[in-house]
């Protein structure tokens, strides 16, 4: 008889894992809309995609549950989104501020990887075999868009550093123009 505290604790961090999937539903959006690199854009709309999915997991898991998703926010996420929020106001532009972009979607995709594994790892305990491949089918996407995020940095951190060493060169000469004229 599986331990009804930790079938609580595994329902509460489900619930939690549905409320951080909805808000990042409604963030990657805006994050597809502020990053100027293409691939990162696509990167973020196929990822939406997925994102949706994932809640559709968790719908299914419940439902085998006959228990409810709603009842919870997540607060971590909710932390995690406003972060990337923050990034979109700063003045950045171009590879940096996507720079910045995979920063803050990396954070979440780390959270989400920790959450996945932590039901998973309680899904298996639980006795609930088909959760647990819901929840490994969920957690390996995560990994690979945390791998495919990794591989767009090189690339953008690279562009980003060559236009702020442009940026810091411009300056350079119009503060010698200034100081001659």
């Amino acid at each position: 008889m599986p331990n009804e505290g930790l079938k609580k604790l595994y329902i509460d961090e489900l619930k939690d894992l549905y409320s951080a999937e909805n808000q990042l539903v409604k963030a990657l959006p805006k994050l597809a809309k502020a990053a100027s690199s293409k691939e990162l854009r696509a990167g973020f709309e196929g990822h939406l995609e997925q994102t949706k999915g994932h809640v559709q997991r968790l719908e299914q898991i419940f439902e085998m549950l006959d228990e409810s998703p709603k009842g919870k926010k997540c607060r971590g996420m909710e932390g995690l989104v406003e972060e990337g929020s923050e990034v979109m106001e700063e003045d950045f532009e171009d590879a940096v501020l996507d720079a910045a972009l995979i920063g803050a979607a990396q954070r979440v995709e780390h959270y989400e990887i920790a959450g996945y594994g932590t039901v998973r790892a309680l899904a298996e305990e639980l006795g609930e075999s088909d959760h647990a491949s819901l929840l490994e089918e969920t957690l390996e996407e995560e990994k690979e868009t945390d791998e495919k995020l990794t591989q767009l940095a090189k690339q953008i951190n690279a562009q980003a550093n060559e236009e702020s060493g442009q940026a810091e060169d411009q300056q350079k000469t119009q503060k010698k123009s200034k100081r001659a004229a």
